[in-house]
């Protein structure tokens, strides 16, 4: 493999998975400099090693950047400033953004001499913490090129080259809303089997060895919801925003997804029952709340 002969690169958001991934790039070897506006957050990343700073300009021109932002809009006004000085490679946008964003980012890179690929990820704090993350790549051949060593270094070489600019962003809002229509369902399929006395363990581990089980059926509910622990760091909130935006990717395009639509339209319920912190395992809480040791969630949840 062709190692850069720069391995310099700033991470762009330190939170949950930013954080993570920018620790697993600074073990793999490469000099990182991680930009959060959050000073807990830039202090939790230099715990791990990480140099930080609060300046984003102060990382304009870093050969490659990673950005693990909370939406689209924040990836339209950071990537003009990355490129306002010289030097930048690759531009790697981990965000579970939008296809139109990321059309746009990659010919703005373009015109400034860089690559910037869409590549939101999959496997949760635990795959960005170990390098074995999965992506959906959206970039054109030239620009993946550039890109590749750092993708390597955050997936071990799991990613998939789904087709150009923007196509990463729309497989991956695709794969968002089939979890969270599995989610819904596998609930409510173990609160029936709860219902007419069956464990729901037993229900969910002879589901997942068959043909209806799933990554939901199989580790999802006995690890966070049956447990009663909630922890996968993802929240309540980003998912139902990615539904949300997975059935508005699909009406823009011309298509009208019934059934997704309608699992955008229950995630929204279960966001103003639980709030946006919640954890996304707690939709179980609303769906089935006899299977969940917290139960049905209060009326007033926090903001």
């Amino acid at each position: 493999m062709n190692e850069p002969k720069n391995r310099r690169v700033a991470v762009i958001g330190l939170g949950a998975m930013g954080g993570a991934m920018a620790a697993t790039l600074h073990r793999a070897g490469w000099s990182v400099t991680g930009f959060d506006p959050s000073e807990a957050a830039r202090k939790a990343a230099e715990k791990t090693g990480i140099t930080t700073t609060g300046s984003l300009a102060a990382v304009a021109g870093t050969p490659y950047a990673v950005l693990s932002l909370p939406a689209a809009s924040i990836v339209e006004t950071t990537v003009p400033q990355l490129l306002a000085d010289p030097g930048t490679v690759a531009i790697i946008d981990t965000t579970t953004s939008e296809p139109a964003t990321s059309q746009h980012m990659a010919r703005l890179a373009e015109s400034n001499g860089a690559a910037f690929v869409d590549a939101p990820v999959s496997g949760g704090r635990d795959g960005a913490a170990t390098g074995t993350l999965s992506a959906f790549v959206g970039a054109t051949d030239a620009a993946l090129k550039a890109a590749k060593p750092v993708l390597l270094a955050l997936t071990s070489g799991n990613y998939s080259h789904i087709g150009g600019p923007g196509s990463g962003n729309v497989v991956k809002l695709l794969n968002n809303v089939l979890a969270a229509a599995n989610l819904a369902s596998v609930g409510e399929a173990l609160g029936v089997a709860k219902a007419y006395g069956i464990d729901p363990a037993t229900a969910a581990a002879s589901i997942s060895g068959a043909s209806g089980g799933s990554k939901v059926s199989a580790n999802m509910y006995p690890n966070w919801v049956l447990s009663g622990t909630h922890d996968s760091g993802f929240s309540m909130g980003l998912m139902a925003r990615d539904a949300a935006l997975a059935v508005d990717v699909a009406e823009q395009i011309g298509e009208k997804p019934e059934l997704l639509a309608a699992v955008a339209s229950q995630w929204q319920d279960a966001l103003a029952a639980l709030g946006p912190t919640a954890d996304f395992t707690e939709i179980a809480r609303t769906v089935a709340p006899a299977i969940t040791p917290a139960g049905a969630p209060a009326s007033n949840p926090a903001a």
